[in-house]
């Protein structure tokens, strides 16, 4: 691995985070292909580490801890992707969370109707594809090698902090 400082890990992983953040929304919103609810939940890590590595660029006290946080939401999130990919691959069947939009929204039959009655879009339907794989493979990849990254410079914190 290369010998960089902490902050340098951390901008990369701000900028990759950033990037995926805005390709999702460009892709929905630009590009037309609109993501299940499991591609919804997976957007939240990227957002949570943004502002982890904000709040630790503002105070610098507890930046082993920051570390530690973000190995655990990029681990969460590759267990979510890779959920996710199981059911696109047929893996698993797809659970409540698939189908489900707002459920606080519904109040009367009518509504409920009316949802069931709108597409909704499956998460083992793969709407958007890049050299043949769906966004969450890259999703797995990207969270395995920030997970993998972080532990490292967890594990080695006070020899990532000298280095220059």
């Amino acid at each position: 691995m290369l010998n960089y400082k902490v902050n340098s890990y951390l901008k990369v992983i701000f900028i990759i985070s950033f990037i995926s953040l805005i390709s999702a929304y460009f892709i929905e919103y630009v590009l037309g292909h609109q993501p299940c609810n499991l591609c919804l939940i997976e957007r939240i890590p990227y957002g949570l580490s943004m502002i982890l590595i904000i709040l630790n660029y503002l105070e610098k006290k507890n930046e082993h801890f920051v570390i530690l946080l973000l190995t655990l939401i990029f681990s969460f999130s590759l267990i979510i992707s890779f959920y996710h990919f199981g059911i696109e691959q047929g893996f698993f069947e797809e659970s409540a969370v698939c189908g489900l939009k707002n459920a606080s929204d519904i109040i009367s039959k009518e509504e409920l109707l009316r949802q069931l009655q709108e597409k909704i879009v499956s998460c083992k339907d793969v709407t958007f594809r890049i050299f043949g794989f769906s966004l969450t493979t890259f999703n797995m990849i990207i969270n395995l090698i920030f997970i993998l990254t972080l532990a490292k410079i967890f594990n080695n914190y006070e020899k990532f902090k000298k280095k220059g």
